[in-house]
């Protein structure tokens, strides 16, 4: 009860963390015995780590034994700096005379330190505000101590008083956190200290990291430049316009047309004018296209099982001088609006026509319900560049309308599009353009596919992305996309099946009904080569695992043998470590952690 009043006293006598009925024993205080000025306190925290604090209350040991005070200074875990807010004088001491010392004697060390500001400012209301000048004259400012901590590279607190909320909730969290990390940082010291006294003698093996596995590259997508072709070559055509004196203009596909605009759905019956609610979607179909029969066109000569193609007469001759543009425009993916504007300016010398048919073409792209200027149109195309892919093919994938052919699989149908298939499929374009049967059938049997992975087969086509649900359907899914020699459906599969084995821990390939010798046979069968190198890789790579698995016998002598040539580990290794262990159980080395 006798001991002044000070910073460390309030904190280690007060402290929760010393226990009332052994405080006498474990706080106690004593002139330290090399130098007088240096009060030495040595108390428990934690429970039981032992702490000792040199408290320095003068600083005139600096001048007088520096060697001492140095040795201290270099030797502590934690420094702590206090002075008196109301006290400039001694805080301009401190400054410029110790820190500097201070500095000095950390110079190759990392030592933390704590810069307490104590006390109230004598003005009527403290203020810690770094830019309050009310009384600077006297005290010191909360902006200097805060410069000071910054020349140390220290904490900065401010404690309005000595009391236990202050000390014990600002001071002691401060001091505590730095004592823990001092503990862990000496606790990391012994255990590198320990490691080091290995036992001399065989090296443990060095484990070499397993060899990468072959990168896949994937194909970049051809869906707009596919469709781009369709209207170049004029396969499956079904819609034929024509100028207002008959003249034929260009030849187009229902479906592609009926995917980008619901005119074209109203032109081809695909919507009725009750289903369209902006009625200018309804004056557009009217006012620039009418569908005529009449027979004064000429007779259509190419064959087809769904009749001869509709004929449609633009009523604007400027924009039926344009529709070419615009149809290229459309096909290939209606987003190079910029592209579009400097065709039609090219045939269109006048600024009013060039503005009469885009706003045509707006209209007949617009979303329904939605104003369509200029800006709105622009910022549209630009910001979805794959109008087509994302939405609107998806939208006649499995439907009946406008569908000209049915695929009959496993007793069930599956409508379809020639122009799409067409178009996204090379082996569906020879067998409906060609001399097959197919070409003038309605209806086209589908043997050695399943009807879910066909209809995931349709889906690439119309969609341009697919997602299976299984390794195994992607396998199925692959076959069926190498029958059509459709290369990106396959890479996609690909991609799919690698990212899949590759997310399995360790524990599930172990456990896995899945054989992946299986899947490397009918990836060789049908020529994915990419696929079958990686799995053998992959098989090399998880050595420990498949060789276990009764599989691994399938595997050809010269697929084993590549194995067995980059398999991880390696043999060698496995040697190694067998050796080494030996060496450890044995009595000439015994382990000085156990």
């Amino acid at each position: 009860d006798n001991q002044q009043s000070s910073l460390i006293w309030t904190y280690l006598g007060r402290s929760a963390l010393i226990s009332e009925t052994e405080s006498s024993l474990l706080l106690n205080s004593a002139n330290h015995v090399g130098n007088p000025v240096f009060t030495k306190y040595q108390a428990c925290v934690f429970g039981n780590v032992r702490l000792v604090v040199h408290d320095c209350p003068f600083w005139d040991i600096f001048d007088s034994d520096w060697y001492t005070s140095q040795n201290l200074i270099g030797g502590a875990d934690i420094i702590v700096i206090k002075y008196s807010v109301n006290d400039k004088s001694s805080f301009q001491e401190v400054k410029d005379s110790y820190v500097p010392m201070i500095k000095r004697a950390l110079n190759h060390c990392s030592i933390p330190v704590i810069i307490s500001a104590v006390g109230a400012r004598k003005s009527e209301v403290p203020c810690t505000c770094p830019l309050c000048t009310s009384d600077r004259g006297s005290c010191v400012t909360a902006s200097e101590g805060i410069q000071l901590a910054k020349e140390l590279g220290a904490t900065y607190l401010e404690l309005h008083s000595l009391s236990d909320f202050y000390i014990g909730k600002y001071f002691g969290g401060v001091l505590e956190y730095f004592m823990i990390q001092s503990l862990n940082q000496k606790s990391s010291e012994k255990m590198k200290k320990r490691k080091s006294h290995k036992c001399h003698g065989v090296k443990p093996p060095q484990l070499e990291q397993p060899e990468k596995l072959p990168i896949l590259k994937g194909e970049a997508s051809h869906y707009n430049s596919d469709l781009h072709n369709l209207l170049i070559c004029c396969q499956c055509v079904d819609v034929i316009f024509y100028s207002e004196d008959l003249k034929e203009v260009i030849e187009a596909h229902k479906i592609v047309l009926c995917s980008v605009s619901h005119v074209f759905m109203l032109l081809f019956n695909v919507k009725s004018p009750a289903d369209i609610q902006d009625s200018s979607i309804r004056r557009t179909a009217q006012t620039l296209f009418a569908v005529n029969s009449e027979a004064v066109f000429p007779v259509f000569n190419r064959g087809s099982p769904c009749g001869p193609p509709v004929r449609v007469i633009v009523k604007d001759s400027f924009f039926c001088f344009c529709l070419s543009d615009i149809l290229h425009f459309i096909y290939s993916g209606a987003f190079q609006w910029e592209l579009l504007e400097e065709d039609i300016k090219k045939k269109l010398q006048d600024p009013g026509e060039v503005e009469l048919v885009l706003e045509k073409v707006k209209c007949i792209l617009k979303t329904p319900g939605k104003v369509n200027s200029s800006k709105n149109c622009r910022s549209h195309q630009t910001s979805r560049p794959l109008q087509l892919c994302d939405t609107s093919l998806r939208l006649f994938f499995n439907t009946n309308v406008l569908a000209d052919v049915i695929f009959q699989i496993q007793g069930a149908t599956v409508p379809a599009h020639r122009a799409v298939l067409v178009a996204r499929c090379e082996v569906m374009a020879a067998m409906f353009n060609g001399s097959y049967i197919e070409a003038n059938s309605f209806l086209v049997p589908v043997y050695g596919v399943s009807k879910d992975t066909f209809l995931s087969f349709l889906e690439y086509l119309y969609t341009d992305s697919c997602c299976p649900a299984s390794i195994l359907q992607a396998m199925s899914l692959l076959i069926c996309a190498e029958m059509y020699q459709v290369s990106r459906l396959q890479h996609i599969c690909e991609l799919y099946i690698i990212t899949q084995l590759q997310s399995m821990p360790s524990r599930e390939l172990v456990s896995t009904s899945l054989s992946i010798v299986s899947l490397l046979r009918k990836a060789k069968f049908h020529n994915s080569d990419c696929l079958s190198t990686w799995l053998l890789h992959f098989i090399a790579t998880n050595y420990l695992i498949f060789s276990q698995k009764p599989e691994f016998q399938d595997l050809s002598a010269e697929e084993r043998n590549f194995v067995e040539m980059h398999r991880w580990p390696s043999s060698m290794y496995l040697k190694q470590l067998a050796d080494y262990r030996n060496y450890i159980n044995s009595q000439k080395c015994h382990c000085i952690v156990m």
